[in-house]
């Protein structure tokens, strides 16, 4: 990963994960000026269906267009994309839960991986793969980074 990108990562992920505990201290008088330090607290995220039992929420830029963009990305529990794969690299930092993944052609959820808390993963261009959240670990939240555009390719029939 080029270091541009990897800083910039890194830095959303500050606007990822909140500290709660500068909250909890009544820190309201010390509220930075939006014009220096844009935020948006976890209430506030914007998080749209964008499937069954997957949730979107745009951080910044789009995926459709050139350029970076980050998104956050919930899976439900016993939720699943199918196998498929992007036209673009992407990076992705699991913020929340356990992400379960496959780089299988074939749908099979007993047979994904496990990816905690903290783990950080890519999506290699044109690499087939599928992932989702299994019902006994609970939902799980991802934080994606990439240069769009990106094109989704299905694969096989199980789209």
């Amino acid at each position: 990963m080029n270091v541009c990108l990897r800083r910039l990562f890194l830095i959303t992920l500050m606007f990822a994960v909140p500290s709660t505990a500068a909250l909890a201290q009544g820190a309201q008088a010390n509220r930075p000026d939006p014009g220096h330090i844009p935020f948006t607290l976890p209430k506030n995220i914007d998080w749209k269906e964008t499937g069954p039992g997957e949730y979107q929420a745009k951080l910044f830029g789009d995926s459709n267009k050139p350029g970076i963009y980050g998104v956050l990305i919930k899976w439900m529990p016993g939720h699943f994309s199918h196998p498929h794969s992007h036209s673009q690299q992407r990076y992705i930092y699991v913020v929340s839960g356990t992400w379960w993944v496959s780089d299988s052609s074939t749908y099979d959820p007993s047979k994904t991986y496990p990816l905690p808390a903290g783990t950080f993963a890519m999506d290699n261009v044109k690499a087939i793969h599928w992932d989702g959240a299994k019902p006994e670990t609970g939902p799980a939240i991802l934080e994606l980074v990439g240069i769009g555009p990106v094109v989704t390719t299905h694969v096989g029939s199980d789209k």
